[in-house]
């Protein structure tokens, strides 16, 4: 992980040092449509493509060594092959993979959660984070007997044809090809942190439920103000709206009860994927009785075929993503995991901060818990102080916009200095340490001294001033 040489453009550099991942994504672009298989992997001018990780560091197909801060889109929060999760998975591949039936695995998986998690009452496990937001919508609906879903501007919940909507800006006209308007009809998107929008919109009486990311939009990138989510509580019970807790990246990683166990504030339904199944695929709803019902099957007359609600996956609860859920959520309940990732956060928030102010350049690091965001090409009004959470003065499209121009050179920027970001942030994992926050902070520093050298600060300010 060596400073790179300052002689040649980050790209032309990036194009020769990585030309192992090259060759492969020119062999992926052949075979797989755009050459990725996740949205959120997509690089310009190519990804890198990786062999093996272990902790909270990885190798690419060129043999480079790179501190990992995707920690596999956040589901590793005890990094990359955790011994006792190892173990757990090939010991349940000795017994085998799936039996198209039930299993004690997945009995002791809902067990651990319900232990965690203050609104799991009852647990119903889905193969994705998506599936359960998904499903989720489905049971706000069905216990409701009411049709729209109230989401927020910049909240990401995965990619169900319910949840697309208004997740990117503008966030009023965001075209979502493939997804009937009928559909979209029946979703409303509100900006956060406006409590009296969401109680004119409950007030019409329509509203089945409400999802939200506790974190605020897309783990904190787009921070809630202190008291809106309370308020969200508060309007939605006094309404009769199912309050949907999207706890997919917050869930585990916040605290080990999610979010809502750190900001005390217990929503009727949560959804649960990433840690949930210990780096391996899987997800869940959880929530109340009085909601998860209308998941089970009755001998009242007429339930099973008119209130009840629909539900097969033939990879839910999978006994190897159960056997790795169970041995991770026993680890990930002892608080000092997530400490050490919140700390590690606050001190490369600061760094990289303090690197932004060093070099004059525009732009912050912000975020809470163990994660961080990074936008360049816009200030805010107090980027020196302390551990900035909330960034002042900055609109909801602007922090969804993650820097523009400037977040790819960022990005393939740090992959040369041996730093692999996720879309210009990152999330730390128990595996991470002090000295890996520390290179980090200097290779951003590094960075953005050629990011200066090769003035695309000043193009990013003209391209700006063009729109």
């Amino acid at each position: 992980m060596a400073q790179a040489p300052t002689s040649t453009t980050i790209r032309h550099e990036y194009e020769e040092r990585f030309a192992g991942s090259l060759a492969v994504h020119g062999r992926s672009r052949a075979v797989i449509p755009g050459g990725i298989t996740h949205d959120g992997r997509h690089l310009k001018p190519f990804p890198v493509y990786v062999t093996r990780a272990q902790g909270a560091h990885k190798w690419d197909v060129d043999g480079h060594e790179l501190i990992d801060y995707a920690v596999g889109h956040g589901s590793l929060l005890l990094g990359h092959n955790d011994p006792d999760v190892a173990a757990a998975v090939r010991a349940q591949l000795e017994l085998g993979t799936h039996y198209g039936a039930g299993h004690e695995g997945e009995v002791l998986w809902a067990e651990q959660i319900r232990k965690l998690i203050p609104s799991a009452d009852l647990v119903k496990f889905t193969s994705s984070g998506t599936e359960a937001t998904l499903l989720a919508m489905r049971l706000a609906r069905a216990a409701t007997g009411r049709t729209t879903i109230v989401k927020f501007e910049g909240h990401f919940h995965g990619w169900n044809d319910y949840a697309v909507k208004g997740e990117k800006p503008p966030f009023d006209r965001t075209p979502n090809p493939g997804v009937p308007e009928e559909v979209l009809g029946t979703v409303d998107v509100l900006p956060a942190n406006d409590p009296a929008a969401v109680e004119a919109r409950l007030a019409q009486g329509d509203v089945a439920g409400v999802i939200i990311e506790p974190s605020g939009g897309s783990w904190a990138m787009i921070p809630l103000l202190d008291g809106f989510l309370a308020r969200v509580r508060e309007l939605t019970a006094a309404h009769g709206v199912a309050l949907i807790f999207d706890e997919v990246i917050t869930g585990f990683r916040w605290s080990p009860g999610g979010a809502q166990a750190r900001f005390g504030i217990t929503p009727d339904l949560t959804t649960l994927a990433k840690i949930v199944a210990g780096g391996l695929p899987g997800g869940a709803v959880v929530g109340g009785t009085e909601v998860m019902q209308y998941l089970a099957f009755k001998d009242e007359p007429g339930w099973n075929a008119t209130k009840k609600v629909r539900h097969p996956g033939t990879f839910n609860a999978n006994p190897l993503s159960s056997a790795a859920g169970v041995t991770c959520l026993r680890k990930i309940a002892d608080a000092t995991v997530q400490e050490h990732g919140d700390a590690l956060a606050a001190r490369i928030r600061a760094g990289l901060n303090a690197a932004l102010e060093r070099r004059a350049v525009p732009g912050f690091a912000y975020g809470e818990s163990s994660v961080f965001h990074i936008l360049l090409g816009a200030d805010c009004a107090n980027r020196t102080a302390g551990d900035l959470r909330v960034p002042e003065g900055v609109d909801a499209a602007t922090l969804k916009g993650a820097g523009g121009s400037l977040a790819g050179p960022l990005q393939i920027g740090m992959l040369l200095e041996g730093v692999d970001l996720f879309n210009s942030g990152g999330m730390l994992c128990v595996a991470h340490t002090e000295e890996d926050v520390d290179h980090t902070v200097a290779a951003f520093d590094r960075v953005l001294a050629r990011m200066q050298d090769e003035g695309l600060f000043d193009t990013a300010v003209a391209e700006q001033a063009r729109r």
